[in-house]
């Protein structure tokens, strides 16, 4: 199992050189990856930039660059540079966001995400082969474009650099089974949250299995990375730290999104805790945030979580390795908990 560090949604101007000590500490330990992330605050592209050219071995990637945010032309142009800048170091991480954000933000209808994904990979996928010029007429893309308003002008164009590398690998964030089930079809990884390793079996792969038999090869968990984002507190007042994860948690299953429309709390719902993740959406919409943390059930943190001292932290390792996980994505702030990750995984 590798291992990757996730730096979150930074404060890139006050937090900068604390995210790019423990780039340098991972890259030293031997993690294979770092990931930045984006909502609608600072961008994911840029800190990935900075910690590139700040480090020497480790792969980085973002967890995610937003769909809505950007044409596939331009996440491919992106790609292709940052991989040629960085001598081939570069990994692509997208997702779809949320009806909030892709509307409310980027002011981009949400509409059918399982096509817009596809057609969009399957774009990106095209301009880095480079074996022709860019041609795609589907539902959501139409390249050239033809519909109303068009000049008549445009005509097919191939990325006029050589990439680096043709198969830059594409990781999918999803969390419902069919949004799964598409990243292990057509991509290379899968980005989960609020990963559970004991209940994955139910929840994740049939779904997955079912990616594969449609990608119609060989492809299996030994040629597809399942990279989850694990929370990791390192202390010994088990209270104390479920505390500290338990407001982001309840962030998520609460508040990111509106009642019967949150993949998170239907996520939460699918692990069989659908009262309390009721109750945590409730309170959250209410405006009761500290109460809704406080209804975040202890053995949902611990489920999704690794947390406690380095011996229990040890003992739940087992479990993630057993799930199928391919790369445990640490999310800590902590270098000693990017240390004991390390002495413990690689």
């Amino acid at each position: 199992m590798k291992l990757g560090v996730n730096f979150g949604y930074q404060d890139w101007g006050s937090n900068l050189e604390g995210a790019l000590a423990v780039a340098r500490e991972a890259d030293r330990l031997g993690y294979s990856s770092g990931w930045t992330a984006e909502a609608y605050g600072t961008d994911a592209v840029t800190p990935l930039t900075w910690m590139l050219a700040n480090t020497e071995n480790m792969s980085f990637a973002p967890a995610i660059m937003q769909m809505p945010a950007r044409t596939p032309a331009m996440t491919a142009m992106t790609a292709a540079t940052l991989d040629l800048m960085s001598g081939g170091r570069f990994m692509l991480g997208l997702g779809a966001s949320g009806p909030q954000v892709a509307e409310g933000w980027h002011g981009e209808a949400y509409g059918k995400p399982l096509g817009r994904t596809r057609e969009y990979v399957e774009i990106v996928r095209t301009i880095l082969r480079r074996e022709a010029p860019l041609e795609h007429h589907g539902v959501h893309y139409d390249i050239p474009y033809t519909g109303p308003g068009a000049t008549g002008l445009g005509k097919p164009l191939k990325i006029i650099v050589h990439p680096r590398r043709s198969d830059i690998p594409i990781y999918l964030a999803a969390i419902g089974p069919k949004n799964v089930e598409l990243a292990a079809e057509i991509a290379d990884g899968w980005l989960p949250i609020f990963f559970s390793p004991e209940r994955y079996a139910d929840a994740f792969e049939g779904a997955v299995e079912a990616g594969f038999a449609k990608a119609g090869s060989d492809k299996t968990l030994a040629n597809f990375d399942i990279a989850p984002t694990v929370t990791v507190l390192l202390g010994d007042d088990l209270e104390m730290l479920r505390g500290f994860a338990k407001p982001m948690i309840a962030l998520y299953v609460g508040g990111m999104g509106a009642r019967g429309k949150n993949f998170y709390n239907d996520l939460a719902c699918r692990y069989g805790f659908e009262a309390e993740a009721k109750e945590i959406q409730d309170l959250y919409l209410d405006g009761k945030k500290r109460e809704a943390a406080a209804a975040v059930p202890d053995s949902l943190v611990d489920e999704i979580a690794l947390i406690g001292p380095k011996e229990r932290i040890a003992d739940r390792l087992d479990a993630w390795r057993e799930s199928g996980v391919g790369t445990l994505i640490v999310g800590s702030a902590q270098i000693e908990a990017i240390r004991v990750m390390a002495e413990l995984c690689l």
